[in-house]
């Protein structure tokens, strides 16, 4: 699935990511999430071969690349059959709002280890009752002399038991307007008043789900991230990057779920022919594989704007890229499965736990409803109804 549009360099990525994620492969991330594990092993070694940074800053010790290499690092993992979720989280949106916000102390904290991978970050927005509408969000930030008391309540926040601190979203009081704005703090794990409890998922994943409570966390002046007065576009700097990441995870999925049903296809024989002789079996695969193509370009678009500091321009393509992304992994999922019937159910050939998997794209981290109002208002300029 080369394509021209990617340059030489991008192409020594995709490849040499190709060769370390088949190395480990599908049922290696089985194996971890069986046993209740992380993916440690190939997390470590993907640090050391430097791509888990390869999108921070060369001062920092990353690979002084962008968006669209680490998209490159997922995606491949992914169609290896064992993509690395919290590459979404740790260096996509935290390493991003950091490297473009983040103090100088900030960054020299943690931007080392975020790049070489000794150290990860989750990320905390969504809540039990603002689901899609971030201006519902009521974690709260106050000023108690030089500190900040933060309190609310996050959900759906993944890896905060392995992560060395929670980049939390919350709402502060602006002095000019006292209307209540979105601001970032970085939250230590072990920080006195920041509980966790997992959320119990049908989806079987290395990285747990934890509801997050916040009662009169105390954090120092420094944990607020960059400039109080501009959180929304600090927002917005790490939500178009998880956008983009999130189409390259289900990109992933859907080549490794494609790549699976192909084989078979060419192989199992009911009758005088492989089953992918046959138009009925060949062609919604052949159309699986354009509408992942499809939803790549977009991506590579969005990664390509973002890289170059448009963030309007990325906002637009980045929601478009994951909307086709997921739309692309559930139609990829369901026919792989449908096109080994029974075997497609088994554990043997691992395609099942997928239906579950490919789901999650069209959910998080905004569904496609809340996309296509966004293409509504901001592309169409149709009037909002709501």
């Amino acid at each position: 699935m080369s394509t021209v549009l990617e340059t030489d360099e991008h192409k020594d990525l995709r490849a040499a990511v190709s060769a370390l994620g088949r190395r480990y492969g599908r049922a290696y991330l089985a194996k971890v999430v069986a046993e209740g594990g992380h993916p440690d092993e190939l997390w470590s070694e993907a640090a050391k071969l430097g791509y888990l940074g390869v999108n921070l800053p060369e001062e920092y010790g990353g690979g002084g690349g962008g968006i669209a290499e680490l998209s490159i690092v997922l995606e491949e993992l992914g169609a290896a059959g064992c993509p690395l979720l919290m590459m979404v989280v740790s260096p996509a949106i935290c390493g991003t709002v950091i490297a473009r916000f983040g103090t100088p102390e900030q960054k020299r904290t943690w931007l080392p280890g975020l790049a070489d991978g000794s150290r990860t970050m989750a990320f905390g927005i969504t809540e039990p009752d603002a689901g899609s509408n971030s201006h519902r969000i009521t974690t709260t930030a106050r000023r108690d002399g030089s500190d900040w008391l933060l309190t609310g309540r996050k959900v759906f926040i993944s890896g905060v038991d392995i992560a060395d601190a929670t980049l939390i979203v919350g709402r502060a009081e602006d002095a000019r307007t006292g209307r209540l704005k979105p601001c970032l703090f970085i939250v230590p794990r072990d920080t006195e008043g920041f509980g966790r409890r997992v959320i119990d998922m049908e989806l079987h994943s290395a990285e747990k789900q934890f509801e997050l409570t916040l009662d009169d966390v105390r954090l120092p002046a420094e944990a607020l991230v960059g400039d109080e007065d501009a959180g929304l576009l600090q927002l917005f700097a790490g939500l178009n990057p998880e956008r983009i990441m999130t189409a390259a995870f289900a990109i992933g999925m859907g080549r490794y779920a494609l790549s699976t049903a192909i084989a078979y296809a060419r192989e199992r024989t009911v009758w005088k022919e492989p089953i992918g002789a046959h138009q009925a079996v060949a062609h919604p695969l052949a159309q699986a594989h354009i509408d992942l193509e499809l939803a790549r370009l977009m991506m590579q678009k969005a990664a390509l704007l973002y890289d170059a500091g448009d963030d309007v321009g990325a906002g637009e393509a980045a929601n478009m890229a994951k909307y086709a992304a997921a739309e692309a992994c559930v139609k990829a999922v369901d026919q792989s499965v449908h096109t080994l019937g029974g075997n497609g159910l088994t554990g043997e050939f691992g395609l099942a736990s997928l239906i579950t998997a490919s789901r999650v794209a069209r959910i998080a981290p905004v569904s496609r409803e809340m996309i296509l109002n966004y293409v509504s208002h901001q592309t169409l300029g149709l009037p909002k109804s709501y």
